[in-house]
């Protein structure tokens, strides 16, 4: 990887002009895609087949998980328990009536059937499917048939082949369902040391159902732990910022997919089993991390959202609003936003524009820290295949300040091989995010992240 940081060559903006293309209705929702109940259930293994113990690894009623998450500003979330033995039984017949008792309990959260899946070959994705008359058994038909630990027999299903089996089945269905891998690094043995999820098995993933299989956690969940933030047990593959190693490192993993021109997003989890302040490990839905998708109010757009790219994730409320856009110098009429491709000119110029806020409101724990920093990073695909990464960073004096907005303006020449920009930014004066150890506090290590811009030839 070669970096490099670069002086701004334009003044800032005093109107913002970015726009977001077909946005008529659209706004930043707040939400989350791995949220466990009671129904994410442990296993008396002394019958055939195994008894499911309701409550064995959550407590918590989907209808609480909602109020919760309502309560703490969410707009959508997914309910996401565990499987086992038999257990997509289990979902079809205790869990989703649970779904539907939330959905009329909570009607003003938007909420999506789901499970976190036992990838064959792998660890454990998020499983979101659209509402509907089909949900159900959409649902029930994926578990029954391809999750890892489905049968009575473990490891009958542990391998990639059926994970690409799953995937072309789950490409094939109407709706489209979704998938986002859970803590890639989680099972790392060090750093760029791989565990149970490996770069080239998120590339067979991503090729095999390129619209089903759209992103990774960027941010885990678990983030309460006063130690292993995330469960990174691994002192040597730990967290970076609370964010996994695959997202937090430039010209790490994520940006090698996206330099690939590969549409694969991040997102932020609670990965809710029991909160803290009950003797467990996890914040609330919507109490320490969020995943904001632009859409509209509705379900069929919030997954329209995550599926293309319109998401950016933060942890401790430190923004809830990023407006981010890259147009040519000549024609800045024609811009794409997060998730959107931009057709360049090799060496032409190209501007940024990147607006952020920071909510007025308490966070959960406290009133939102200041914003330290922006990070604006390109990213090209070199010819070693590594991505060649320029990082040019803003700070308070160097932004423009319109009540809670934060506007940066920046003009860099396009990569002659295409590339992509992001951005990210911290309240820590770090230029990296340092590795996380026992004892911190998160709340004084907040990350945003949001999801790149493509630039094409």
């Amino acid at each position: 990887m070669r970096l490099s940081c670069l002086l701004p060559v334009a003044a800032l903006l005093c109107v913002s002009s970015v726009a977001h293309a077909d946005d008529d209705g659209r706004m930043w929702l707040a939400g989350d895609h791995h949220v466990h109940s009671e129904w994410s259930v442990d296993w008396d293994r002394s019958t055939t087949p195994p008894t499911p113990i309701r409550g064995g690894d959550s407590k918590y009623t989907r209808t609480r998980n909602a109020q919760v998450a309502y309560a703490n500003g969410l707009r959508w979330m997914v309910h996401t328990d565990h499987g086992g033995p038999g257990h997509s039984r289990v979902t079809r017949d205790l869990a989703w009536p649970a779904l539907e008792e939330a959905r009329r309990d909570v009607p003003g959260l938007i909420q999506f059937h789901g499970m976190e899946f036992d990838v064959p070959g792998g660890e454990h994705a998020s499983l979101i499917v659209a509402p509907g008359a089909g949900e159900r058994e959409q649902q029930f038909g994926i578990e029954r048939d391809y999750s890892r630990n489905e049968p009575l027999e473990d490891g009958t299903r542990d391998s990639g082949a059926v994970m690409l089996d799953a995937l072309a089945h789950m490409r094939a269905m109407s709706p489209l369902p979704l998938m986002f891998i859970n803590h890639p690094s989680r099972t790392a043995k060090g750093v760029g040391r791989w565990g149970k999820v490996e770069p080239a098995e998120l590339r067979a993933w991503h090729d095999a159902a390129p619209r089903v299989l759209v992103g990774m956690e960027g941010a885990p969940g678990h983030q309460a732990t006063p130690v292993n933030r995330g469960l990174y047990r691994n002192a040597g593959a730990p967290t970076f910022g609370g964010f996994d190693q695959m997202t937090a490192q430039v010209g790490g993993v994520w940006d090698s997919l996206l330099a690939s021109g590969r549409r694969f997003w991040i997102t932020a989890t609670s990965d809710s089993h029991v909160n803290l302040r009950d003797g467990g490990r996890d914040f609330d839905p919507g109490e320490y991390s969020r995943t904001y998708v632009r859409a509209r109010p509705e379900s069929a757009d919030i997954l329209d959202g995550l599926r293309e790219g319109r998401v950016f994730a933060v942890t401790g409320d430190l923004i809830d609003a990023l407006e981010f856009g890259v147009s040519a110098v000549d024609d800045p009429e024609n811009m794409s936003t997060m998730g959107g491709t931009l057709k360049t000119r090799p060496g032409a110029p190209l501007r940024v524009e990147v607006r952020v806020r920071q909510p007025e409101h308490a966070s959960a724990k406290r009133q939102p820290p200041p914003l330290h920093h922006v990070d604006v990073i390109v990213g090209e695909a070199a010819g070693d295949g590594a991505p060649r990464m320029t990082v040019r960073r803003f700070e308070s004096g160097e932004w423009k300040l319109d009540g809670r907005w934060m506007t940066m303006r920046w003009e860099f020449p396009a990569p002659a091989n295409g590339g992509f920009v992001r951005v990210r930014g911290s309240n820590t004066a770090e230029a990296t995010p340092s590795a996380d150890v026992d004892g911190e506090d998160p709340w004084r290590d907040l990350w945003f992240y949001g999801n790149p811009v493509f630039l094409a030839r």
